[in-house]
């Protein structure tokens, strides 16, 4: 991993993100540094094996796996990411925090989160999702849970610019979605963890039959990521109550907020000429003023 190239706010997240690609062993090694309060760089190789139970071979494997050339590599850029101003933002949650404890805890996760994505977005692939959508001929978005609620809420803004996208959330309705779907085409699939087998499977299929395909995930190496042309990644640190979905949903509505105003740009005239048009649709609905 060239560490040069970056943000080192984007260290932790693209460690975070190889995680499904370790050993459940690796992982643990990984969770006894991010662990340690006083990891520096004078943290011995020998003190993180005794931590983790392992040996120091397997160790310096674990470093060069994530990408970096040792542990030396690897205990430099931790200890610099651990450095920032935003490392001590995510603080977990605990059953004696007062509610203003609650509430400065779930936000600073949520901002954490924000910084933490915007360090490692992929522009390339922002752009080129943005052109995808915008050139579009059936746009289709697969999800289930929670992130089929994501899905919902992109589609809704769309719609308001002229851009329209169907939402599944059902497997057979997936499957049946893409398998109609072909060259021209778009399936984007939402999932936090990228292991998602109806949403995977949906997006294989959309591609045999040669639609573009996106992947809104928390994790680049995961089997949704694999099966897209293009990969957007949110990032989140998880806590034992909140999880990671919640800070990562926040993020992936703004990478998609993002990209909304993105298409909009392409056709900025059809956009505001569509905007108008929805708006005016609904404006029927709504009760301003109250008598």
């Amino acid at each position: 991993m060239n560490t040069e190239s970056f943000d080192m706010k984007a260290v932790g997240p693209r460690i975070r993100m190889m995680m499904p690609l370790l050993t459940p062993l690796e992982a643990k090694v990984v969770d006894t540094v991010f662990g340690l309060r006083d990891f520096n760089d004078d943290t011995s190789l020998k003190k993180i094996a005794a931590e983790a139970g392992v040996s120091e071979a397997m160790v310096v494997k674990i470093t060069k796996k994530l990408g970096f050339a040792g542990y030396r590599d690897f205990r430099a850029a931790v200890s610099q990411y651990n450095s920032q101003p935003t490392s001590e933002m995510h603080q977990e949650l605990s059953e004696d925090d007062t509610s203003q404890e609650i509430v400065q805890k779930v936000f600073r996760t949520s901002i954490h989160a924000l910084e933490e994505t915007l360090a490692i977005l992929d522009m390339a692939a922002f752009d080129r999702a943005a052109d995808l959508i915008h050139a579009g001929g059936q746009r289709d978005f697969y999800g289930v849970g929670g992130s089929a609620q994501i899905a919902r809420d992109v589609s809704h803004k769309f719609l308001r610019i002229g851009v329209r996208a169907n939402v599944f959330d059902d497997s057979h309705m997936m499957l049946m979605s893409a398998s109609l779907l072909k060259e021209g085409d778009l399936a984007v699939g939402f999932s936090h963890s990228g292991n998602t087998t109806a949403v995977i499977e949906a997006i294989q299929l959309a591609r045999r039959n040669g639609a573009s395909t996106i992947a809104i995930t928390n994790y680049g190496g995961s089997a949704l990521a694999q099966a897209a042309d293009v990969v957007l990644c949110s990032t989140a640190q998880g806590s034992p109550l909140m999880g990671e979905n919640a800070a990562a949903r926040i993020a992936q509505l703004n990478i998609l907020d993002a990209i909304f105003v993105a298409v909009a740009q392409r056709d900025y005239r059809a956009a505001e000429r569509n905007l108008k048009q929805t708006m005016s649709a609904v404006s029927s609905k709504r009760k301003d003023r109250l008598p």
